[in-house]
């Protein structure tokens, strides 16, 4: 793919329940909806959705000039224990690396001593060292024994191994060691899946490198088979397009490079959800940004400062450390399907546990009986059962009822209402202290940031936690339920290339690190040249990973080698990045941990990924007095209110929603409470504001 260019744009994001569908055609509505995701086969809901878009919207196949993909193959790869079957090769007397980890407990006094490192991707018998030896400073202290390494991989092929992950000592400083197991891997075993440390992750801590790498070959078999039958059965249905693939640090690859490196796969869903958000924000002015993505079984909260995602350096899989650029996306356990319950002490819980979408909540009247949040908030009035999910589910109150009543209201003392009040504002409080860890915890303060409400319930917990915090402005995008697919029209094209680094600050000339940089672009160049962009169409990046020296972590700190003080610079960036993630900042000596180079290309100026409102102003008011009251129960009410319900499709440009007022759409429902107020714009976007402010558009803060 070389440009966004062509007649027709579609997002394809797999979740759990559904998969969502995002259409765009060129000066006309968006295409969005749903269809059953089909967990045996992810890729069956994929091409049904080619299928409905071409016989219900009339968008033929071969119009479509861009598919873009998030997945959870990866991740469920994982979480399902279905990866290939897997053998590591070590340095000899490292082959347990794997299993000794860091030696940290997660559960400090379970009885029940579970393993805490990955130990089912590679028992001990599918562990073997070789003997080598590669020296900290790259030197070669021990040859490698070519004759140990094919009866190493023989004896693993035998065993049954799909997939070979290999990670020698030190080979982040020199990988020919690395390099030339692999060469003998695919000469004498073609079918074997190969995973080097040295290309998967660079970098030093041995028990990280090995972890990630043995994640990558373990996931490698399955990924492929994925992304090659789902290529092929695109192609079969006429779609020109190439096949591009969501990653986990919010940029697009197409599916031939991407399932070379799968680990970078983990997670691509929820990272596409805050590449909508950012999108969305910008279009409309607003570039520091918190997003809330509330689903049935939890919610997804990122921070986005000066329009870019913050990202980490580390994941985590199953409870298991994967060391991938991420996203930095806090998931709680805590959305709409998110089950109430009372503890030992009588206090009142909300999750992590789910009713999910089967039997799914009380209110569905499909044999669920544990109250949910979503129970709650049909009981609070918050919810109309005969048009949630524009219909397609109807509602049952009295389920409802009888859950509440049965579950929290009568062990407490309490009335229905008052408890359904009790299970949204635990909710709320859950969602509130997840939004403070992705802030305060990190040197943010959310009263300085926007608020974008996504996801089926995002935008109806999303005002209530505004008032929490102090965020005195939410953006509620036009089709906030189906953001993750908008968001994948709106991620950029991108590589990430890095390389190990351990070299002092102090002292260093600028030549040795401009060398590294070099290297590290001319790898990054080939990358996106594979992907047929141009030079002109591409903008590069640099980073460092520094730390104090005798530091244990690092942070990454944007970096211009170009300037003739470039490390002057860097080390005053660390020192600020230091006060604001830590607290503090010291002038002690730093060194380099890592260098890498981001290559993505560069995109046209922040528009909303799900442009499109219906109506003018004029009109639209006239059908907004249409839309019906029924009486609700806000937060800091004591009673129900009379609360005007209105229809998002009604909407205008100009429309001004004063609270208490419901805005109701197929995939969200928007709740305004009393004292706040709702501004509908031109580009399909709600910005709810407090009455005084409504419908401020200065950029930025």
């Amino acid at each position: 793919m070389n440009s966004l260019q062509g007649s027709c744009r579609v997002g394809v994001d797999v979740g759990g329940t559904f998969t969502d569908v995002f259409c765009v055609r060129e000066g006309r509505r968006p295409i969005v909806f749903k269809v059953p995701s089909t967990p045996a086969d992810p890729g069956d809901a994929a091409i049904a959705a080619i299928e409905r878009l071409a016989a219900e919207e009339g968008v033929e196949p071969g119009s479509i000039a861009q598919l873009a993909h998030g997945t959870t193959v990866a991740t469920n790869a994982v979480l399902e224990r279905k990866g290939g079957r897997l053998g590591i090769i070590t340095t000899e007397g490292f082959r347990d690396t794997l299993e000794i980890g860091r030696q940290m407990r997660r559960e400090m006094y379970e009885i029940r001593l579970d393993p805490q490192t990955p130990v089912f991707l590679a028992p001990r018998a599918m562990r073997l060292g070789v003997r080598e030896r590669i020296g900290p400073h790259g030197e070669v202290i021990e040859p490698l024994d070519e004759d140990a390494v094919r009866a190493a991989l023989d004896r693993l092929v035998a065993l049954g191994a799909e997939c070979i992950a290999v990670c020698l000592l030190f080979s982040f400083v020199n990988s020919k060691h690395e390099r030339r197991v692999g060469e003998i891997a695919r000469a004498e075993h073609p079918g074997l899946e190969v995973s080097l440390s040295s290309e998967v992750d660079p970098a030093f801590r041995e028990y990280e490198r090995t972890a990630v790498t043995a994640f990558d070959a373990y996931i490698k078999p399955m990924v492929r088979r994925y992304l090659a039958d789902l290529g092929k059965r695109l192609g079969d249905a006429g779609v020109p397009a190439p096949l591009q693939v969501m990653q986990s640090r919010g940029g697009l690859a197409s599916a031939g490079l991407a399932r070379n490196r799968p680990v970078r796969l983990f997670l691509s869903g929820p990272a596409a959800g805050v590449i909508g958000g950012q999108a969305t924000g910008s279009a409309v002015g607003y570039d520091d940004l918190i997003t809330l993505d509330v689903g049935g079984t939890s919610s997804d909260i990122a921070l986005v400062s000066g329009a870019k995602p913050l990202l980490r350096a580390e994941g985590s899989i199953d409870g298991f450390p994967v060391r991938v650029p991420m996203v930095d996306v806090n998931a709680i356990g805590a959305g709409g399907g998110s089950i109430a319950w009372l503890d030992d002490a009588g206090g009142l819980r909300v999750g992590p546990h789910s009713a999910a979408s089967d039997p799914g909540p009380a209110c569905y009247a499909r044999g669920g009986r544990e109250p949910t949040v979503t129970d709650a908030s049909v009981v609070l009035g918050y919810l109309d059962p005969g048009k949630f999910a524009g219909g397609a589910i109807r509602l049952h109150p009295d389920r409802a009822v009888e859950a509440i009543r049965r579950r929290v209201a009568e062990p407490l003392g309490l009335d229905v209402e008052d408890a359904a009040a009790g299970i949204h504002q635990v909710a709320n409080a859950q969602m509130g202290e997840g939004i403070r860890l992705v802030s305060v915890r990190q040197g943010f303060d959310p009263r300085e940031f926007t608020l974008v409400a996504m996801g089926g319930a995002g935008p109806l917990h999303a005002c209530a936690l505004a008032t929490d915090l102090g965020i005195v402005r939410v953006v509620v995008p036009r089709h906030p339920g189906v953001l993750s697919a908008a968001g994948l029209l709106a991620a950029p094209i991108e590589h990430e290339v890095s390389v190990a680094c351990n070299e002092p600050l102090a002292g260093l000339s600028m030549d040795p690190v401009r060398r590294i940089v070099a290297e590290l672009d001319e790898a990054g160049r080939k990358l996106v040249e594979q992907e047929g962009l141009a030079p002109d169409e591409i903008e590069v990046l640099h980073f460092a990973d520094v730390c104090h020296v005798g530091q244990g972590y690092f942070l990454e700190v944007p970096f211009d080698s170009s300037a003739d003080d470039g490390l002057e610079r860097l080390y005053a960036d660390f020192l600020a990045a230091h006060e604001r993630v830590h607290g503090h900042a010291v002038e002690a000596p730093a060194r380099f941990v890592n260098i890498r180079a981001v290559h993505r290309q560069r995109m046209p100026d922040p528009a909303d990924p799900s442009p499109g409102v219906s109506g003018t102003g004029g009109a639209s008011r006239e059908r907004m007095g249409a839309g019906g009251h029924r009486m609700v129960r806000f937060p800091d009410e004591a009673g129900r209110v009379e609360t005007r319900s209105v229809s998002r499709d009604s909407l205008g440009a100009g429309d001004r929603i004063q609270g208490p007022a419901i805005v109701e759409q197929d995939d969200t429902t928007t709740l305004i409470p009393p004292g706040w107020a709702a501004l509908a714009g031109d580009d399909g976007v709600m910005i709810i504001a407090p009455e005084a402010a409504p419908g401020t558009r200065e950029r930025g803060r």
